[in-house]
């Protein structure tokens, strides 16, 4: 398992939220990808096509990722706007410790195949506690 990243969700202001880390930490944004660009994989309304569907933020040692909802996803409110990203380095691993993590917990997205070439899965813990999980898969 590789570092612990957080993982920062927005209500459409991700992209307002990146312009200010940048200035207020001195950072950069590394990748940035819009729902109108994953529009093949990830079909979204026009109103949401500019929106961020995934970026990672960068400053020093400093790293953590940005989205804004999904469309038709509940809003976040202060405190479910966070989650802890783990990203892993083989496939059983990830089996292993999503399923620890969800026992006593919620699933709200069981492990599997993603667009982007990873195993992708979240869920919430028994305290509370929103994880990502994701493994990228080794490209052949």
């Amino acid at each position: 398992m590789q570092v612990i990243t957080p993982y920062l969700n927005f209500n459409g202001n991700a992209a307002e939220a990146l312009d200010f880390y940048a200035a207020a930490l001195g950072g950069q944004v590394v990748h940035k990808q819009t729902f109108g660009e994953a529009q093949a994989d990830f079909p979204s309304p026009d109103a949401h096509k500019d929106k961020i569907m995934h970026a990672l933020f960068s400053a020093g040692e400093l790293n953590f990722m940005v989205s804004d909802c999904a469309p038709g996803a509940e809003p976040v409110t202060s405190g479910t706007n966070i989650s802890l990203a783990l990203n892993f380095t083989d496939e059983a691993s990830i089996t292993q410790t999503f399923e620890a993590l969800a026992a006593g917990g919620t699933i709200t997205m069981p492990l599997q195949d993603t667009f982007w070439g990873a195993k992708f899965g979240m869920v919430t813990d028994r305290f509370g506690i929103s994880w990502m999980f994701n493994y990228d898969k080794p490209k052949s």
